[in-house]
């Protein structure tokens, strides 16, 4: 078609929805029950922002922002409906898994951290809380408490410890 027959003022620029944050291919979308929770309370507030949108006058900003939340709506939706609850069992209480919440003795450093092993969407740094596919994660996952890790930071090795491991 002709540049000559488009009118310039219909056309509406599509949305940017931001991604949510990347889970490695093949990787189960694991979740805590306040992970879970707070995806659901996510949507929730998305369905009550499409009811807000409903009362805006301006037809054009409604449209753009209703494909912005509906965007944002159903990748969301794709996170709940692929999450996983998983379980440790008994006899893994002792062992690093998802949930647990663990405290490192780091060697050089002769500090200690503490923080819990969460789902992509839960982890947050400043909360303490670290997505399960974290290199560090990945580092001290089924290891038990006396045991050692290492962590790999490009050229950079740190060595640690685990001193202990909780779950609620």
């Amino acid at each position: 078609m002709s540049r000559a027959f488009v009118n310039e003022d219909n056309q509406e620029e599509a949305p940017i929805i931001p991604p949510r944050a990347p889970l490695p291919d093949g990787a189960p979308n694991y979740v805590t029950g306040k992970g879970l929770d707070l995806l659901k309370k996510e949507r929730e507030q998305l369905l009550e922002e499409i009811e807000q949108l409903h009362s805006l006058e301006d037809e054009k900003d409604k449209r753009y922002k209703m494909q912005l939340v509906k965007g944002k709506l159903a990748l969301l939706e794709g996170r709940i409906n692929s999450a996983r609850l998983p379980e440790v069992s008994e006899s893994e209480m002792h062992e690093v898994r998802f949930g647990a919440k663990v405290t490192l003795q780091f060697t050089k450093e002769n500090s200690k951290q503490s923080f819990q092993l969460v789902g992509v969407d839960e982890a947050n740094v400043k909360e303490q809380k670290i997505a399960f596919t974290a290199p560090i994660a990945k580092a001290i996952t089924g290891k038990s408490v006396g045991d050692k890790a290492v962590l790999q930071l490009g050229k950079e090795t740190r060595s640690m410890e685990i001193v202990s491991i909780d779950y609620e």
